[in-house]
């Protein structure tokens, strides 16, 4: 049965909107008199990203990425920390024993946007219909990643909804966790960089030339540092333009090429060898594929599944290239350990765990256990680099800034020994 949403006006003249389940829009209203309610629009909520709207839609709604337009310009409705809440409610609606319709209701009436809660309604009219959840939420690809609805799929078909959308939680949390330790520990470098940027172009482009026209009156030789930092700053004021454009067409360049597989694979095996950095990133996709497959083979998804699953959630091309080698190797009957093991990029710790998962019999365990540690390392090394780069990035800021002021300072000093 199709979902509505619709605005009306009850007797007291005041306004109230929510979502229904109608035959159709004629019926929704008539429900709507019923309770005493005048209906003022009724529209039909989308049952897929990027349907059409029904009656009094100009256009297409979109919930989430579509396929006929461009990612740039879409907005998913749920963003990564709202996604992680709203499948913490229906784990704990589901886990306290609520049917998954009524969990649906009540998460539509707790829903913070409009487009939330189409969404939701949406969703819950699929449910009605007697569409699993997994099946309706693989109509909205953009909303919900493969190994979501994988991981859906699999509590679905095990009688244990609840309990894996409660690791599913924990997933999404950990890694909101682990992405917002990184980036607290990068910003604090980026903005002093960026800073530091903006004070040197602006003592070069706009100081030093003072400097040099309160000079230029005067028969003296310039201080060669003075003398260095005009040529600097005039090579500023001439070419800050060409040098934008050139940084310009070069990242557009990258992204071109990054486009290619055999360029983006010999890329990322690069950025992989780039110090500190490298390992950052190595121990982060790590983590990633570790927490994956942990959720996937401890949902009861097949191992093969989960293998190929958890390799398409790394955002490192080589690895995902490693990553598919070990799944080959394991459909061709070599344990997980062994196989992971084949892999150079892959820390050891993981095929270790999973090495002691398989002889114990607890192999989600012993992967979930892999991803902690994996990621503890992250954070540690993330750590570190911020604890290293915040007080060279200042010192390399004062050493420049102290040059610059020494530049301007040093014919001033010359001048007075002149004068006396």
């Amino acid at each position: 049965m199709p979902a509505f949403s619709y605005e009306a006006i009850n007797t007291e003249g005041l306004s109230r909107k929510g979502v229904l389940d109608a035959e159709s829009p004629r019926a929704a209203r008539n429900m709507l008199r019923s309770q005493n309610l005048v209906p003022l629009s009724v529209e039909l909520v989308n049952r897929r990203s990027g349907d059409t709207g029904s009656s009094g839609s100009s256009g297409p709604r979109d919930s989430g990425f579509g396929l006929n337009t461009p990612l740039v310009f879409k907005k998913q409705v749920f963003s990564a920390s709202a996604l992680m809440v709203w499948t913490r409610q229906l784990a704990s609606l589901i886990s306290a024993g609520l049917p998954l319709e009524r969990a649906m209701t009540a998460l539509i009436d707790e829903a913070s946007t409009p487009a939330q809660r189409d969404l939701v309604a949406a969703l819950r009219a699929e449910v009605n219909s007697g569409v699993s959840l997994g099946k309706a939420l693989a109509n909205h690809p953009g909303e919900f990643s493969e190994l979501y609805t994988a991981v859906i799929n699999s509590g679905e078909q095990t009688g244990r909804l609840g309990q894996v959308l409660e690791r599913l939680a924990n997933d999404l949390e950990r890694a909101q966790s682990l992405k917002g330790k990184i980036l607290a520990a990068s910003l604090y470098p980026a903005v002093v960089s960026v800073v530091a940027f903006v004070i040197v172009l602006f003592l070069l482009s706009y100081v030093v030339p003072q400097v040099a026209n309160v000079f230029a009156s005067s028969h003296h030789t310039l201080p060669l540092l003075t003398q260095v930092m005009l040529g600097i700053s005039r090579f500023v004021q001439s070419y800050w333009l060409v040098f934008i454009i050139l940084i310009a067409l070069g990242a557009l360049a990258l992204q071109s090429a990054l486009k290619g597989a055999a360029f983006r694979q010999r890329f990322d095996a690069a950025w992989l060898k780039v110090p500190l950095i490298g390992k950052l990133s190595l121990g982060y996709n790590s983590a990633r594929f570790a927490s994956t497959l942990a959720l996937l083979s401890g949902a009861g998804v097949p191992i093969l599944k989960s293998l190929e699953t958890a390799a398409q959630t790394l955002s490192n091309e080589s690895l995902k290239i490693h990553a598919l080698e070990a799944l080959v190797l394991v459909r061709e009957g070599a344990p997980l350990a062994s196989a992971l093991a084949q892999n150079e990029r892959m820390p050891g710790m993981l095929s270790m765990f999973a090495r002691l998962g398989e002889q114990t019999g607890q192999l989600p365990e012993m992967l979930e256990k892999a991803a902690h540690h994996l990621g503890a390392e992250v954070e540690r090394r993330a750590l570190n680099l911020a604890t290293i780069l915040e007080p060279l990035l200042i010192v390399i800021m004062g050493v420049v800034v102290l040059l610059i002021v020494l530049a301007v300072m040093l014919p001033i000093i010359q001048l007075n020994q002149w004068v006396h």
